[in-house]
């Protein structure tokens, strides 16, 4: 509602306009409900397909994001299935958190040295958002340990086979997300909804003369919000990423996986995020 107030303002005042001018002035042309009716339905099949794509994007996004937290579950339980040497793990897991921060904050364009300073230290956390890509630069580097526990006995052919297998689909949902991020919906679509909207808005006021007479602001006033409230929703759901109201809790979902590792590792667990406010960040 916020954000549309002054769109749904707008389509009021010059409804009530309209009508007083027609009633009080002079009679303005009428314009047949039944082509405006044809007009509704094109605008709602518009707004219909985009809000579909855009939601698809929404909901990919969440089930990579839901990928990463089974995923870096599976590596943990892999770890000590494969009896990976107790001193071992905690720079691999380590990394793992700094990979997960680091993907967050090269979706959300955030800056989360902190968090990864947190669970690598300082010069680690330095180095790594120094990279080109900080999140595949971590995952490299887990890839690197793994190769030298393979050096050194501790894994075997196919626990290596199988702990890269893991680390592969960490690399793919890294890659579908960023793929997301960088591709956004045509901007014809986001431009011919928004022009055709407003112009049914604007033409709405001369079918409802003569039909609804008084009534016809809050018709329009009505209409406005359907229309314009979908096409708010939306927007926000085409970018799934953003620190949006609609966006992912990136920030909750994070410290689920670090919920995870800290149980693997047998550290505190911190307590999960809460919404603020009815949302969760």
């Amino acid at each position: 509602m916020p954000r549309i107030l002054g769109k749904m303002g707008f389509v009021f005042l010059l409804t009530l306009a309209v009508v007083l001018v027609d009633k009080m002035m002079m009679p303005l042309p009428r314009i047949s409900l039944g082509a405006m009716s044809v007009f509704g339905v094109a605008l709602s099949l518009f707004l219909g397909f985009r809000n579909n794509a855009a939601y698809d994007r929404w909901w990919e996004a969440r089930k990579l994001w839901g990928s990463l937290i089974a995923d870096t579950r599976s590596l943990a339980r892999q770890l000590e299935m494969f009896d990976v040497p107790a001193d071992q793990r905690p720079a691999l897991l380590n990394m793992v958190a700094a990979f997960t921060h680091a993907h967050r904050g090269s979706l959300r364009h955030c800056n989360t040295e902190p968090e990864i300073a947190a669970w690598i230290g300082d010069e680690k956390a330095r180095a790594l958002l120094a990279r080109a890509n900080p999140a595949d630069a971590a995952l490299s580097d887990v890839a690197h340990q793994f190769s030298g526990l393979h050096r050194a006995g501790h894994l075997d052919g196919f626990a290596q086979m199988a702990l890269s297998d893991t680390l592969s689909r960490l690399a793919l949902s890294q890659a579908e997300c960023e793929r997301i991020q960088t591709t956004p919906l045509p901007f014809v679509y986001s431009l011919l909804v928004r022009r055709t909207t407003y112009l049914y808005c604007a033409l709405l006021p001369f079918a409802l003369l003569g039909s609804v007479d008084w009534f016809a602001p809050v018709f329009a006033l009505v209409v406005a919000y359907v229309f314009f409230g979908l096409q708010a929703v939306t927007n926000e759901l085409e970018h799934p990423f953003e620190a949006r109201p609609n966006g992912l809790p990136l920030d909750a979902m994070s410290r689920v996986i670090e919920r995870t590792l800290c149980d693997a590792l047998g550290h505190d667990i911190p307590p999960a995020l809460t919404p603020r406010d009815h949302l969760l960040t």
